[in-house]
């Protein structure tokens, strides 16, 4: 199986770093005319799927709404899934599912085990209960050519004083949380048999584009690790960054970001999503060029 990070890093080089948050709030589906049901969201998402393929490489769907609707819900949501990833996307599915032993490990089989109806190509995790919770988890993605995106610096006000708090008993005292968790990271990818031929590692971390960086630990002027590492960014759009914002913000991680946009692209509507989104391609690239 081909790693997650080289899947990655042939879809930057095709089509960019734009990644469509497949997120069906009550709103959106109201602008497109549909109803706030389970068939609502089916029909949004595969027109979304529709403008998204050959346009962009990256889709995300956020997990929570598709929930709200039950089991038609999920079952949407595994079709979906399904449609994406034979449409030729790579699918982030936005769970953010975390826990210790048997149970984070049935978390990442869900969603990353081939075969499974509910099959992504990365997930999001949590890691608060200490990277060491998830170390199964990310043996099993590397294995199956999986990704992880761990939640390291989230954009929520209310996360900072937990993401900023100093570490005092650990391997990485007085790192801040949101610092140990990138550098672990970080750690993992150079520690794969394979890591000096890899571009992009296969595990990641989630930052938020509205979030201060350095205030959260994080050195954004140094050199960027190898094998480079994929950073998942909600907040374009709707939430307030820009693609100009990408270098500044992300400093020598802005390589590896996947750019997460959703409401402000979905609000374009059914007919106009196509348009937005190749809009949008343009403007990342030359942020990123």
């Amino acid at each position: 199986m081909t790693p997650f990070g080289e899947r990655l890093e042939a879809v930057f080089a095709a089509y960019g770093h734009l990644c469509l948050g497949l997120d069906p709030h009550a709103s959106v589906l109201a602008a497109w005319g549909r109803p706030d049901s389970a068939e609502g969201v089916r029909e949004l998402g595969l027109r979304a799927i529709e403008a998204a393929a050959g346009r962009i490489g990256i889709m995300k769907p956020q997990v929570a709404f598709f929930e709200r609707h039950g089991a038609a819900g999920y079952a949407v949501l595994e079709r979906l899934l399904a449609e994406a990833r034979d449409a030729g996307l790579l699918v982030i599915a936005d769970v953010k599912r975390g826990d210790i032993g048997s149970t984070v490990e049935a978390y990442g089989e869900a969603w990353l085990r081939p075969g499974s109806s509910l099959e992504a190509d990365a997930m999001t995790i949590s890691a608060y209960q200490g990277l060491g919770s998830i170390e199964q988890v990310m043996t099993d993605a590397e294995s199956a050519g999986k990704g992880l995106f761990v939640l390291a610096a989230t954009s929520n006000p209310e996360a900072a004083a937990i993401q900023r708090a100093v570490l005092q008993q650990s391997s990485r005292a007085g790192s801040t949380v949101a610092q140990a968790i990138t550098q672990g990271v970080i750690g993992w990818n150079q520690g794969r048999t394979d890591a000096a031929e890899r571009a992009v590692g296969s595990i990641g971390v989630v930052f938020g584009a509205t979030t201060d960086l350095p205030s959260a630990g994080i050195d954004i002027d140094g050199q960027p690790p190898r094998p480079g590492l994929p950073v998942l960014a909600p907040g374009f759009g709707h939430q307030g960054a820009e693609p100009r914002d990408i270098r500044a913000r992300f400093g020598s991680y802005a390589g590896g970001v996947v750019a997460n946009e959703s409401r402000s692209l979905l609000m374009a509507g059914p007919d106009g999503l196509g348009d937005a989104l190749a809009r949008r391609v343009d403007e990342y690239g030359a942020a990123i060029a």
